[in-house]
């Protein structure tokens, strides 16, 4: 892997590079951790030399008003900016989304595929049949341990 050396971030940072090596140098960023050291020391350097903002906050709100203008404007050669307004395809409004589920719901209900749904459901959480407990084999032996010993007290029993 090829290193750039710290005065190439330099340069680019001052903005000094062609766009070919620009290019290089912005895809190398992300491969290479030392020379995005190198890129950081460059940018903490060259940052005296960028222009200071007095608030940074009505910059950042000035910046976002320019960005919705330009979203609502169209320059025309001729004529200043004038608003556009564009209309949605009818297939990419709310009003029309609510539409198809309502015709899907109402289509799903006089079909009867709700009701087949509620009497499968029913249908799962009814036991089919009641059968009867068959004792495991662990409770079996428990079973008969218990009625040996009651036995051997009985015998205890009367034997006094």
């Amino acid at each position: 892997m090829k290193h750039y050396h710290y005065d190439e971030w330099l340069s680019y940072v001052k903005d000094e590079v062609s766009g070919q090596t620009r290019e290089e140098l912005e895809s190398h960023l992300y491969t290479c951790d030392e020379c995005l050291e190198h890129y950081l020391q460059a940018v903490s350097e060259h940052e005296s030399s960028l222009p200071v903002l007095l608030n940074e906050t009505s910059f950042t709100d000035q910046v976002m008003a320019e960005v919705s203008k330009q979203n609502e404007y169209i320059e025309k050669p001729s004529v200043m900016k004038q608003p556009v307004k564009t209309k949605k395809p009818f297939y990419q409004q709310a009003s029309f989304h609510y539409l198809i589920a309502a015709a899907a719901t109402l289509l799903l209900t006089f079909s009867g595929v709700f009701q087949s749904l509620a009497t499968y459901a029913s249908a799962v959480e009814a036991p089919q049949h009641i059968k009867e407990k068959k004792p495991t084999v662990t409770e079996g032996v428990i079973d008969k341990t218990f009625a040996w010993m009651d036995s051997l007290e009985e015998k205890e029993a009367n034997k006094k």
